[in-house]
């Protein structure tokens, strides 16, 4: 079942989102997220823009997708960048692209022109999945961050909604 995060879902997206803090590049944070970290950006996010939720039949939250703004400058209110998780041990089950394209529906809905999908490289995964649903890569960054001691490029794919 996909649907509308709250702040009640805190607990679950942090302990997903912070599995990938702390053991992949794919997130550029270093320290772990707090319930109550988790909560207000849940409840920022869900202001403007859509946070989507995936529970399995138990009600276990097993992966979550969002959008943010692509930048604060009011020109950019048109584009939004896109972000999914999927909770270890749930990867290829079809929980990534159900929330995407859901989230990618409540997009246009929305009027959103562009989305954006930043990837931290190597991704192959997250690749693959953008580009199934429609993104192309128009941007490469090298070494623009830094975790683990090692430097990591991310590359850009946008799809255009409307």
């Amino acid at each position: 079942m996909l649907r509308a995060a709250t702040a009640d879902d805190a607990a679950a997206i942090a302990a997903i989102y912070n599995h990938y803090v702390a053991t992949t590049t794919i997130s550029f944070e270093e320290q772990a997220v707090t319930d109550q970290e988790m909560a207000q950006r849940i409840r920022d996010v869900s202001a403007v823009l859509p946070w989507l939720v995936r529970e399995d039949a138990a009600g276990q939250v097993t992966g979550y997708a969002y959008a943010t703004r692509w930048r604060v400058r009011s020109a950019y209110r048109f584009s939004a960048e896109t972000s999914v998780y999927v909770a270890p041990g749930h990867g290829g089950q079809g929980i990534g692209s159900a929330l995407y394209g859901a989230l990618l529906a409540d997009l246009r809905q929305r009027g959103v022109h562009m989305a954006i999908g930043g990837i931290a490289q190597p991704n192959p995964a997250s690749v693959a999945l953008h580009e199934r649903l429609g993104f192309v890569k128009v941007a490469h960054f090298s070494e623009v961050g830094r975790k683990f001691d090692r430097w990591i490029d991310v590359g850009y794919w946008e799809l255009k909604l409307g």
